[in-house]
């Protein structure tokens, strides 16, 4: 994983799940380019378009809850995301994104839009508006699996 992280910030709120995150309607695809731009398109119909790799999703509390579907992570991947922080999120949504080797992080802060975000990933910290952040380090199989860029590289690599 790259120790250091630096992005703008996609503010979003609570109870964020999976059926926002990418319609139903677009699930007859996995591809993450095909998937990206409905991103949210029932809420914020132009957001996709304005997000640019490397921004970080900035959400309050239960994102990515609703159903196990794999494809709201692909969607996630898909725009270039660097990394997750929400106060909370749905444990399936949690550990799909790990698998797909997104960085999520379990903080609660408060974001400006488009503001920038630095995360020190051996630290532990998120820095923002002036404000530092701790954050729970990740155990070392997690960091693994991330740096591997998901669970299937990580499997093939041998390193586990």
């Amino acid at each position: 994983m790259v120790n250091n992280i630096k992005g703008r910030a996609i503010v979003l709120g609570d109870n964020v799940d999976t059926d926002q995150i990418i319609p139903a309607k677009y699930l007859n695809t996995s591809e993450p380019d095909k998937l990206a731009p409905h991103f949210m398109e029932n809420e914020y119909p132009d957001l996709a378009a304005n997000i640019m790799k490397g921004d970080i999703i900035v959400a309050g509390k239960n994102f990515g809850s609703g159903s196990s579907r794999e494809h709201a992570v692909i969607t996630i991947k898909g725009l270039g995301i660097s990394c997750i922080i929400a106060e909370s999120f749905a444990r399936i949504f949690f550990r799909n994104a790990i698998n797909t080797g997104i960085p999520v992080i379990e903080a609660k802060i408060e974001a400006t839009e488009y503001g920038e975000i630095s995360i020190d990933f051996d630290k532990s910290i998120i820095m923002h508006n002036g404000i530092t952040t701790q954050f729970k380090k990740y155990p070392e199989f997690l960091r693994n699996i991330i740096d591997s860029k998901g669970l299937v590289n990580y499997v093939r690599s041998g390193k586990w």
